[in-house]
């Protein structure tokens, strides 16, 4: 079979596909009606950034089984268009995890003894040994902002140099923290008490200027590492704290936009030492990245299971049909229960009830963990999301039971603190395959689920979904729906709004003020 490779990757990847019996074939010059030709008769198409996999391409390529990023970045691969034609889409991203975590502590040293800019000044005959006083690291607190692969072995490695650790992760587990020796904080306290801050998120829009200036202001004295992704800290901002002495220093290896602006304030400003996106770029990581996706097209071509699948369902085809519906309602019970959830996720539970739990759920149980994760990584899907939740060590459960109260099927998914508070939300189908949500921590509601959606608890008092509808009439938004349960009379009261519009911190404020109202909570099911 034709295995196309259109950047360049290490030696190791194609040998081992060679080997296997494939026609590899590369074309890294390859764009536009050049690529289109190219991948018309490929089995397997292996790139990094430099291709942009769109959907003209996946149309053009009528044989293709699988698209392989040599890397973990999967922004340049149209990922929904891959699905629709039955494309597998799977990456490498163990393979630089040592390379990025090493290259983030070189950055970490290079910017806590200004190693670049004493180097240029002593290169320029200048033997400026008074100019630079160094920040020593042992006793230093280390901020890790994201625990996940990359940030844990940056943990362990500058924790082992005699750093303290405190880390902000919503999505990792206490134990977990526990045994890299790091304590788990909030955002808000983890940024004042680093006195080196590193960044190790995804970008997402909710990572998005993560680290802007109200940040940085509250890291006086402090350095801020970055070789994670671009945009999660605010380029401009990081700058300025830079340069007016906010921040002792900074180390960046990854921008907004690349290849970097020449009039980015970024290199404008000495104590920030940059590099142009160098943290994969060793030549055991390359080698690792390339063999690791070649094994995957060898899977795909093969018809084994493909260890990194982005989107590669997989259960009996039999049994799909009536498992189906349950994936969508799994997901978004999931989605419900995490934005109304206030701790740290330590565990997930799904219960399966009645006909569901006669049948094969791994799949259902991926997708409401997808619906868990989906704040956390943009490309988190039914395939992967079981890996997250293991690296993370939140602890997943399953529940059967062969009752299930007045419906036919119920699929309830749980979240967990490691103190022990939960949120769970219950969903069936109605009629076939008309989706519902039935329970809410407890309270029996029959709400739609979709788009956006405000749940409020009160007072079960006159007056107060009235007082609801005058505050949103108020701020134009319309409701949609709505669904109301109660305890008991007089008691506490839930109420589930379908809205047309997002509901503004204003306009819960207003609400909250009302002593009657005890919480009000906007979630959505939308990727907005």
């Amino acid at each position: 079979m034709k295995v196309l490779v259109t950047n360049p990757i290490a030696d190791a990847g194609l040998e081992r596909l060679r080997v296997a019996g494939h026609d590899v074939e590369t074309a890294y010059d390859a764009t536009d009606d050049s690529l289109y030709d190219a991948v018309i008769d490929a089995d397997a198409l292996i790139v990094r950034s430099g291709t942009e996999v769109t959907a003209d391409v996946i149309e053009s390529a009528r044989d293709l089984v699988i698209v392989g990023r040599a890397g973990i970045g999967t922004d340049n691969i149209d990922i929904d268009a891959a699905t629709d034609r039955g494309v597998i889409v799977a990456n490498a991203p163990e393979g630089n995890v040592r390379a990025a975590a090493e290259h983030t502590v070189a950055m970490t040293f290079a910017t806590a003894r200004s190693i670049p800019q004493a180097h240029a000044r002593l290169r320029a005959g200048e033997w400026a040994k008074g100019d630079f006083l160094g920040t020593e690291l042992n006793g230093k607190v280390l901020g890790v902002v994201g625990l996940g692969r990359v940030g844990q072995e940056v943990a362990r490695r500058l924790g082992n140099l005699g750093m303290d650790i405190v880390a902000y992760d919503p999505y990792i587990a206490e134990s977990r923290a526990d045994r890299l020796g790091a304590e788990l904080v909030d955002l808000d306290e983890c940024i004042p008490r680093a006195d080196v801050l590193t960044v190790h998120t995804p970008l997402t829009p909710e990572t998005e200027d993560l680290i802007g200036e109200p940040e940085l202001d509250r890291m006086e004295g402090g350095h801020l590492v970055n070789c994670a992704r671009g945009g999660v800290v605010d380029e401009a901002a990081l700058a300025e704290a830079v340069d007016d002495g906010t921040l002792e220093g900074a180390a960046v290896d990854v921008f907004a936009n690349e290849p970097v602006s020449p009039d980015n304030p970024l290199l404008d400003v000495e104590n920030v030492v940059i590099t142009p996106h160098l943290a994969a770029s060793t030549e055991a990581a390359q080698e690792h990245v390339a063999t690791s996706i070649a094994d995957q097209v060898l899977a795909a071509i093969e018809g084994r299971p493909v260890a990194n699948a982005l989107n590669a369902p997989s259960i009996d085809e039999a049994a799909f049909p009536r498992v189906r519906p349950y994936i969508d309602i799994a997901e978004t019970a999931g989605r419900i229960s995490v934005q109304l959830f206030d701790e740290r996720v330590a565990e997930v539970e799904v219960t399966y009830a009645g006909e569901i739990a006669d049948e094969d759920v791994d799949l259902v149980t991926a997708s409401a963990l997808k619906g868990v994760f989906r704040p956390l990584e943009w490309q988190v899907n039914a395939v992967n999301a079981p890996r997250i939740a293991d690296e993370r060590g939140i602890e997943v459960s399953e529940i059967k039971r062969r009752q299930a109260e007045d419906f036919q099927s119920l699929v309830t998914v749980a979240v967990r603190s490691d103190d022990g508070a939960e949120m769970s939300v219950c969903g069936t189908l109605f009629a076939g395959e008309d989706p519902r949500i039935v329970r809410v921590d407890g309270f029996r509601v029959d709400a739609i689920p979709g788009g956006r959606m405000m749940v409020t608890r009160n007072a079960d008092a006159p007056g107060v979904i009235g007082l609801i509808g005058t505050v949103m009439g108020e701020h134009d938004i319309n409701i949609a729906g709505m669904y109301n349960a109660r305890e008991a009379h007089g008691g506490e009261a839930m109420t589930v709004y379908n809205v047309d519009q997002a509901v503004p911190e204003e306009a819960r404020a207003e609400l909250e003020a009302d002593e009657r109202i005890i919480s009000t909570r906007y979630i959505t099911l939308n990727d907005e």
